[in-house]
């Protein structure tokens, strides 16, 4: 796909997302690589302008510098959106009460503890759909038990080989002190993150670095 027909289908697919205000949005495209810049009305939109590009056919990568302006009857000051993001993040039955956050013009930073990676993911998603939110920034740290290393290989093998989506004879996993390595290739983005995610999965699991290529 040129880079011409890969901006077209990226600007297609923000356009048909009800989510997203595409109205100052630009997209640019170079070998698979896909540039977002302009503004956005809030920090979800500018997550889930992210989703869309990637769900494209021939993108390889993602770079989002979306600027989040905030119209002025939707600001707030810290101390009000704290207490929201910590009333939202309460009231989410997903997200460990060890998690804490801080706001600093507008700009939230999570932190404390939780024992899974879906929990910090969840925390993310939720403080990231405050309305007034400009960024999110996850500070939170993981302090799940530790199995050994080779019944994490194992388990995350067996996730992948379990996934119809995944090939997982082109995944390979290594795993050491709780960081878990993944090389290998997949046909689309959304096996990338089906992969990405049966790591994450695994209990005792810290990091996760995600060496994985996207080969159309």
């Amino acid at each position: 796909m040129s880079n011409d027909d890969l901006e077209r289908s990226v600007a297609d697919e923000l356009y048909w997302d009800p989510k997203v205000d595409n109205g100052a949005i630009a997209v640019s495209a170079e070998d698979g690589v896909v540039t977002l810049r302009g503004t956005v009305g809030s920090f979800r939109q500018k997550r889930e302008a992210t989703q869309d590009a990637e769900r494209i056919f021939g993108v390889t990568s993602v770079n989002n510098d979306l600027e989040v302006r905030i119209l002025n009857q939707d600001r707030r000051n810290d101390a009000d959106l704290r207490g929201d993001v910590l009333q939202a993040l309460m009231l989410d039955g997903l997200v460990p009460s060890t998690i804490d956050a801080k706001v600093d013009d507008g700009m939230v930073t999570l932190t404390g503890t939780a024992n899974w990676q879906f929990e910090r993911d969840e925390a993310e998603f939720v403080a990231s759909n405050v309305l007034g939110v400009v960024s999110v920034d996850d500070e939170i740290d993981l302090v799940p038990a530790a199995p050994s290393a080779g019944d994490v290989r194992h388990s995350i093998k067996k996730a992948m080989e379990r996934n119809a989506k995944l090939d997982a004879d082109s995944l390979s996993v290594d795993s050491s002190n709780g960081t878990i390595t993944l090389d290998g290739t997949v046909s689309s983005w959304a096996d990338h993150d089906e992969a990405v995610a049966a790591a994450w999965a695994a209990p005792g699991v810290t990091d996760v670095e995600d060496h994985i290529l996207v080969a159309y």
